[in-house]
């Protein structure tokens, strides 16, 4: 375990004024971004990137958990005065903060999204502080085979849960392992597939890919959709009733319940890997309006149907970074893109991050938190001024957005090779994306190839390569079990969805 000199060091770091800072300016990013349809803060965590190389290890971490957070608040703002998400995450809370809007409520309807979007933040932030260490306890203690199932268990439920397809998510994940494989044999350190091009002798450039799957790809195609079209101006209709401006402290703390059911959706759905808030956000959604007395208000403007929906979204933030803290295991894009950012500085997450790195990590622990105070302020500074971001025009803010990404990858790859790289993959993404195949799934398999890959080899030389010894390994055995039910379950309801249409 950590001790406590160790835990009090690390949030003693966090509260310094320069991290402060740094999340104050990611939080403030990450609400800009989402308040802006079809950037989100995926995109510009991406982008963002490159850019924190010539940061500490902490502020740059909690600049883009800062983020990642605030992306989530922001994106509820188009979503309510315009019908129109900000992020996937918010696709829910249009279905009542829109109509609370048309009722001349549209302050009303953001505030609750804001309240009840902290909330579920929190509620998460403490799971993942409390269980984590100890999870990373159980972690240790297993070997390369489990390691191996447990990866084979992951590719499994990440194929069938991202997409709507599992052979197209199946495809998705060897084809990441593919490009994984380009470079140095991790065990022999070979060259494999380089064809003479000795700069990727050490691998693709996770920056690279990343932002140009994720980023290039998705600003691409978000241009060739305006067709000289520019987003109108929006037009709030606001009453004289100051009621109408304000959640009060009756109407929240009559959404505890709802908001405490949608934290706990939120927090064990982000703990698995690849489901992702936007499911989150429709179940809990879902659950809160079956079990309301009054499921006919739903869809026109109850205020329970929003506290559902960005408690259960935001929940995911924190847990997300379960798998990934004690497992290596990405849970979501965001969190791969986290990944990427403490490789850059030299930390490789994982079990034995708590033990190597624990002041680092529970100074992440205390970021978050401060990231949820900060949400908490910026947001109620500024939905006045998120409401004007909205009318943006689109093609000003992609082309910035594509000349970030270009000069953010060239720092980071030291030349024009990783910008190379990058389009090469922007255009595989849009191939990708166009033909139902998933990014998130290839990023996710493309990180966890060189792991995935000595995990294997180390196994083989433990069994002498006998399948049959896997048998002394019940933990191995159990993982691969679940990895055939879920495969052998997301099959047939695949062949269900299909039958249906």
């Amino acid at each position: 375990m950590v001790d406590v000199a160790t835990i009090l060091a690390g949030f003693g770091d966090a509260f310094t004024l320069w991290n402060l800072m740094f999340v104050l300016f990611g939080v403030v990013v990450g609400q800009f971004v989402g308040a802006v349809p079809g950037i989100g803060p995926v995109m510009a965590m991406a982008i963002a990137i490159p850019f924190t190389f010539g940061l500490d290890t902490l502020p740059a971490i909690a600049f883009l958990v800062g983020v990642n957070k605030g992306g989530l608040v922001g994106g509820a703002v188009p979503a309510v005065l315009m019908n129109t998400p900000g992020t996937p995450d918010a696709a829910a809370t249009a279905l009542d903060g829109y109509p609370l809007a048309r009722k001349g409520k549209p302050l009303k309807a953001t505030k609750m999204a804001l309240f009840s979007s902290i909330t579920g933040d929190t509620f998460s932030d403490i799971v993942l502080i409390t269980v984590s260490a100890p999870l990373a306890i159980l972690a240790l203690r297993m070997g390369p085979v489990e390691v191996f199932a447990l990866m084979i268990f992951a590719f499994a439920v990440l194929s069938g849960l991202i997409g709507n397809s599992l052979f197209k998510g199946i495809i998705a994940a060897a084809l990441g392992l593919l490009a994984a494989s380009i470079g140095a044999d991790p065990e022999h350190y070979t060259p494999r597939l380089i064809f003479g091009h000795y700069e990727v002798y050490d691998g693709l450039p996770l920056a690279s890919v990343a932002i140009g799957m994720l980023a290039i790809s998705e600003i691409l195609r978000r241009l060739s959709q305006i067709r000289g079209r520019m987003r109108p101006a929006i037009v709030v209709v606001e009453t004289d009733d100051p009621n109408d401006k304000r959640v009060t402290w009756a109407e929240y703390w009559g959404c505890r319940y709802t908001m405490l059911r949608g934290a706990s959706i939120g927090t064990v759905l982000g703990a698995l890997p690849g489901i992702g808030s936007t499911a989150a956000a429709f179940m809990s959604y879902a659950a809160t309006k079956a079990g309301s007395k009054e499921p006919e208000t739903f869809g026109k403007g109850n205020l329970h149907g929003i506290a559902a929906a960005e408690s259960a979204n935001s929940a995911v933030v924190g847990a997300n970074l379960i798998p990934l803290l004690t497992l290596g295991i990405p849970g979501s894009v965001g969190a791969a893109l986290i990944i990427s950012a403490f490789m850059i500085h030299g930390v490789q997450p994982g079990p034995l991050l708590f033990q190597d790195q624990g002041r680092l990590i529970y100074g992440l622990f205390g970021a978050m938190v401060l990231a949820n105070f900060m949400n908490l302020w910026v947001g109620q500074l500024g939905l006045r001024f998120w409401i004007k971001v909205v009318s943006a025009p689109e093609s000003m803010i992609f082309a910035s957005a594509l000349l970030l990404c270009i000069v953010g990858v060239s720092m980071a790859t030291g030349g024009l090779f990783g910008v190379a790289v990058m389009l090469m993959f922007a255009a595989l993404g849009y191939l990708m994306t166009a033909f139902g195949y998933s990014v998130v799934i290839f990023i996710i398999a493309f990180f966890l190839g060189p792991r995935f890959e000595i995990s294997l080899s180390q196994s083989l030389a433990i069994t002498n390569g006998d399948l049959t010894k896997i048998a002394n390994y019940p933990i191995a055995l159990v993982l691969l079990g679940l990895a055939v039910a879920s495969f052998i379950w997301f099959l047939s309801r695949s062949k269900v969805d299909e039958a249906d249409t």
